[in-house]
């Protein structure tokens, strides 16, 4: 599909959050809560058949108020094809900007004011919550964990060339043109390697990235959803983008956003 000229002729709405849920009954009123208070703001829950009745009760709040959406999926089948489900939605309901977080805390809901901040007043076509922007900004992680995310930062840069600060982060606002240009059905990867593939796509086709500083803060509620398939996936990925790209290193310089 050929979301550039099929979706044009939408109205255009303003901002969506899409936000990618499997057991997250803990967590997600009080997350749909907050982001309800930002105005202009809808959500899209998109449910993997969560055992917890997750998608139950997106159900049931979406009767109170037109701004909660869901969708539902009959399996659980990877962050990013979550993601993807998420942004194909929002194109077809003519969104300008998408943006893409965590259903645990770990992205304040008070940051998506920035994201939306940068990515208007700095003309960006994407704009990530960067950890690793004027130093590293992670809570409650353990030290293996944040010396893994921090070197695949640098593995990511070291083989791809893309120069950002947190290639691996989830917490990101996306203009519609970048992801009408990017043809998201061909992206093939789930976990990390879906966020580095995103934003590499974009990078590639020349769109300007800004990074946001953000404070990023573990889960204290619910499971991760981390593992080593998802490490190994990443890891393989990059070189993958990399031939495909001919082995080229350079297509346009992205400009971090360094104020708090």
């Amino acid at each position: 599909m050929d979301f550039k000229t099929s979706f044009t002729c939408l109205q255009t709405r303003p901002t969506l959050v899409v936000i990618p849920t499997y057991n997250e009954l803990t967590n997600l009123p009080h997350l749909v809560e907050r982001l309800l208070a930002l105005p202009e703001i809808d959500i899209l829950v998109v449910d993997d058949n969560s055992p917890d009745g997750t998608g139950r009760w997106v159900l049931e709040e979406a009767k109170k108020t037109a701004r909660l959406h869901l969708l539902s999926r009959q399996e659980k089948n990877g962050l990013g094809r979550a993601y993807l489900a998420g942004f194909q939605w929002a194109l077809e309901q003519g969104y300008e900007y998408i943006i893409q977080m965590d259903a645990d805390f770990s992205h304040n809901p008070d940051d998506v004011p920035k994201l939306l901040s940068a990515i208007q007043e700095q003309q960006a076509d994407l704009a990530i919550g960067s950890r690793y922007v004027n130093g590293v900004r992670v809570i409650n992680w353990p030290l293996r964990r944040l010396i893994l995310s921090v070197g695949a930062s640098y593995y990511v840069h070291f083989i791809t060339g893309l120069p950002i600060h947190d290639p691996t982060g989830g917490f990101k606002c996306w203009r519609r043109r970048t992801l009408e240009a990017i043809n998201i059905e061909k992206v093939k990867s789930n976990g990390y390697g879906f966020q580095i593939e995103m934003s590499y796509r974009a990078w590639r086709k020349g769109f300007s990235i800004v990074e946001v500083p953000i404070i990023f803060t573990d889960r204290f509620q619910g499971t991760s959803k981390m593992s080593w398939s998802i490490v190994f996936e990443a890891f393989f990925m990059v070189w993958r983008l990399l031939i495909k790209s001919g082995f080229r290193r350079s297509f346009k310089t992205v400009t971090p956003q360094i104020n708090s």
